[in-house]
């Protein structure tokens, strides 16, 4: 009685995963035909992207391990691309990005529907008790990702500003008004002055949904011989514990990016080399407020995250030097 008790209560959250993944397929479908004026017969192309996986470079010898896993997601990233220019090759840029923000929120889901259906199927096979009890326990986190992941389309589709970007949108008011030089693919800088100190402020370029290449970006400024770098502030978003507050803002140490971990490697290796100090501001938030439209919370804080920013430069740093700012984060929605 207990087996088929859970079995009910997961097949009815295994069926709501369905829908979940039915919804996303069918808003991809729709913004690539609708607005990317893709042709209508392009279903069975997108059903087989959304199947599309990526190997990972095997990790027993880590020797050269970063640079593997760089080469082989910057491959993803560009066959995903690939494939959105070839179903809809009228699409601009940002229409592009946003639908590969939602391509990979359909993808997402896809996965997390088969694996939940896999072990379900296991369990009811087999009337393994542990396997369904097991499934039962973490199917509340599970749905709440998803959710997550299905509102976030909703602020893909109108290219509105989520709460990830935070980072950028900070980097915005320190080069608003200034000359912008792409230093990287999809990824800008701009210098302005502070209180006797110099400042290269660097974002992913919008308002196009991507987080840029901010760590080729850090390698090429701190290699520039023309100009040295004293100090590294980076700001980003943060996921909040239960009971924190969102908007909350901490200070703290270190490359603050996430990411599979590349980026930070790369930029931790850069600045380590200079021995330049790094500092970390990050705003608290959800998963859900990362990547659905900005709350009105997460957009204030913006302003006292500048603020913040100044003050570190300022006890931190002495008239002359050098700081590099990093906004990171997805910069849909969020110009410069």
């Amino acid at each position: 009685m207990q087996v088929f008790t859970v079995l009910r209560e997961v097949k009815t959250n295994v069926e709501k995963l369905s829908v979940l993944r039915d919804k996303s397929k069918k808003e991809a479908l729709d913004y690539l035909v609708v607005s990317c004026k893709a042709p209508k017969e392009i279903q069975q192309r997108l059903d087989q992207t959304l199947e599309y996986f990526t190997i990972m470079p095997v990790d027993m010898d880590p020797n050269g391990i970063v640079g593997k896993i760089e080469h082989v997601v910057r491959l993803q990233d560009d066959r995903m691309r690939d494939e959105i220019r070839r179903m809809a090759p009228l699409a601009d840029p940002v229409q592009v990005s946003v639908a590969q923000n939602i391509l990979e929120v359909a993808t997402s889901l896809n996965q997390i529907f088969k694996i939940v259906r896999h072990f379900y199927i296991q369990g009811q096979k087999t009337k393994s008790y542990f396997i369904l009890v097991q499934l039962q326990m973490i199917m509340p986190m599970i749905i709440q990702e998803a959710d997550a992941l299905v509102s976030a389309i909703d602020a893909f589709k109108e290219a509105e500003p989520i709460g990830d970007g935070l980072g950028p949108m900070v980097a915005g008011k320190f080069m608003y008004g200034k000359e912008k030089v792409t230093i990287e693919r999809e990824t800008v800088y701009a210098q302005t002055e502070f209180k006797g100190r110099t400042l290269l402020v660097m974002k992913a370029e919008g308002p196009m949904g991507t987080v840029g290449r901010p760590h080729v970006g850090v390698e090429k400024l701190l290699s520039d011989p023309n100009s040295k770098v004293d100090s590294l502030i980076m700001v980003d978003a943060a996921l909040k514990l239960e009971g924190e507050t969102t908007g909350e803002i901490a200070e703290g140490i270190g490359a603050a990016i996430g990411g599979i971990g590349v980026e930070k490697f790369r930029i931790e290796k850069a600045a380590v080399g200079k021995d330049i100090p790094m500092y970390a501001v990050v705003v608290k938030q959800s998963l859900i407020d990362a990547i659905s439209v900005m709350k009105k919370e997460i957009a204030e804080s913006s302003d006292k995250v500048v603020a913040v920013v100044q003050r570190i430069i300022e006890e931190k740093t002495k008239e002359g030097d050098t700081i590099l700012i990093i906004g990171v984060g997805n910069t849909l929605g969020v110009a410069q």
